[in-house]
Order: C-alpha cells, then sequence, then structure tokens
C-alpha cells in the first residue's frame, strides 16, 4: 500500500560481508552505486530493481514506496 510521507532512511546491507548501515535515501534522484563500510564492494542495483535501496534495503526508496513506478 503506497503512503504520502515515504521513509526516508533505509537499513543497507552488503550481501558480500553482511555488514549493515542505516543510510539516508535521496528523494530526488536514484542510488545505483552505494559502497559497503565494511568490506568496500561496490554494490549495484539487482536486474529488475530501480537501485540499491530496491536491491539490499530495510526499505524500498521513495518513488517506490509512493507508488509511482520507479526510480527517477
Amino acid at each position: 500500500m503506497a503512503t504520502s510521507d515515504p521513509i526516508l532512511v533505509s537499513r543497507l546491507t552488503c550481501p558480500e560481508c553482511g555488514h549493515a548501515s542505516d543510510e539516508v535515501m535521496p528523494t530526488d534522484c536514484c542510488l545505483f552505486f552505494h559502497e559497503c563500510p565494511g568490506c568496500g564492494a561496490r554494490l549495484r542495483p539487482r536486474p529488475g530493481d530501480c537501485c540499491v535501496f530496491c536491491s539490499y534495503g530495510s526499505v524500498p526508496c521513495p518513488p517506490i514506496q509512493t507508488g509511482e513506478d520507479g526510480c527517477c
């Protein structure tokens, strides 16, 4: 169910080392890459996902939360 006020913090979990960090999601652009602070792996979205938050986050990106077709 879509919400008008998206959650702006998501916990990214690295698929390489399992390190988790809370990250603020941008509302005006997608985050295609994220460097894991634990192991330095460069995360990128899985096929079919618009950003790293949709692939590895505890909360999807704001456009997905609000029911938009995808990221900017």
